[in-house]
């Protein structure tokens, strides 16, 4: 049985990378806990369907993913990929609360 250091030595584990795991997980984790004390009920925002709290974190999660792909592709090294992340933190919030 492999050991745990080789099993995610593909994985070029950085601070800002170990960091981006724990908040998914965190979210999940949270939204699970969220979703077994309070069930969720489906409601129509801006979004063009009927959405519960999951639908739109998943949701979130993609056009966060989407947006810092944008951001990398389009602007130079010189621009902070953080600007970026502010960004699809801001879409997240947008899309969980009025999606």
């Amino acid at each position: 049985m492999e050991n745990t250091e080789s099993l995610f030595a593909w994985m070029n584990w950085t601070p800002p990378v170990a960091i981006f795991f724990v908040a998914i997980v965190t979210m999940l984790i949270g939204m699970t806990l969220w979703q077994i004390k309070s069930p969720s009920i489906e409601r129509k925002g801006f979004l063009p369907m009927p959405t519960t709290r999951g639908d739109r974190l998943f949701i979130s999660l993609l056009t966060a993913a989407y947006v810092n792909l944008a951001w990398a592709a389009f602007t130079t090294p010189e621009i902070p990929q953080a600007i970026g992340a502010g960004v699809s933190f801001v879409v997240l919030l947008v899309v969980m609360r009025w999606g």
